[in-house]
């Protein structure tokens, strides 16, 4: 999944408490140059909190194309530099001879974007080392990889100054944990959890707010609705945005201005849930 596919699927970003966690995790990796693990149900918003850490939704189409330059391609130099990060999601099936091309091409690209910002050195000439800028690579959809891809990222790592993200569903832990030359380099796990409490009530907020209307927990109409969403979504960030998708399409179609359980439980009944 591209940084620009999950725009739009999950609408505009919202800093959340997990994500502020995340970035604290991702910081102590490049840091200290050690491997991690992120784990967590499908849908909390881990594969949104890397890509927006290595700012891959400003920087990929550049990356992708990798075109003639362009001036207002300054702002990725900028991103880039700040992170220093490569986002990367094999795909299914994917070859070891394929993992190796993308690695190396996206690690290359990046290293040139970082080394043309315009940061400057004690003597305001711009900054260029021989040595790649890039601090870490996060691996998402990491179940994907297989036994000779995990010793190729372990070797890696091994032969750079690189650190390394792996980021997966709940039992990637246990997978890489039958690898022992790479589990014993893991230094950081990070369990990335579901929305909850007062970070719930926070996003449902902004739902409302992008419907143009209020949420009032004073209001027992909007109580009722956040305990349906809360009792249906279970706070799991991907599923709040396709329930409200469906929720302004019956407001819309209803010509109404309140969001009641009923509604919820309208928009529910249009949607297909599996487990959360």
């Amino acid at each position: 999944m591209t940084a620009r596919s999950i725009g739009r699927r999950t609408g505009p970003f919202i800093t959340t408490k997990e994500h502020r966690r995340f970035t604290e995790f991702a910081n102590t990796i490049r840091q200290h140059r050690t491997i991690g693990l992120c784990f967590g149900p499908a849908g909390v918003g881990k594969t949104l909190s890397a890509c927006r850490h290595a700012h891959w939704d400003v920087a990929e189409p550049l990356l992708q194309s990798w075109g003639p330059r362009d001036p207002s391609d300054e702002k990725v130099y900028a991103a880039l530099a700040r992170s220093r990060t490569v986002f990367y999601t094999p795909t299914v099936g994917g070859t070891l001879r394929e993992l190796r091309k993308d690695l190396d091409v996206m690690t290359t690209r990046v290293d040139i974007c970082i080394k043309q910002d315009k940061s400057t050195d004690s003597d305001g000439q711009r900054f260029v080392s021989r040595e790649s800028m890039v601090e870490l690579i996060v691996i998402d959809e990491a179940e994907r990889l297989s036994t000779s891809a995990i010793e190729y990222l372990r070797d890696m790592f091994d032969r750079t100054e690189i650190g390394l993200i792996f980021i997966g569903m709940p039992g990637i832990e246990k997978r890489l944990a039958r690898y022992p030359q790479l589990y014993s380099r893991v230094g950081f796990a990070h369990h990335y959890r579901q929305l909850q409490g007062d970070e719930l009530t926070f996003v449902l907020t902004r739902h409302w707010r992008q419907l143009g209307l209020s949420l009032d927990n004073a209001d027992f109409t909007d109580t009722q609705a956040i305990a349906a969403i809360s009792r249906i979504t279970h706070g799991n960030f991907r599923l709040l945005h396709r329930l409200f998708v469906q929720i302004e399409r019956i407001l819309r179609i209803n010509a109404l201005n309140v969001i009641t359980e009923d509604v919820v439980e309208a928009a529910r009944s249009t949607l297909v849930i599996g487990a959360t």
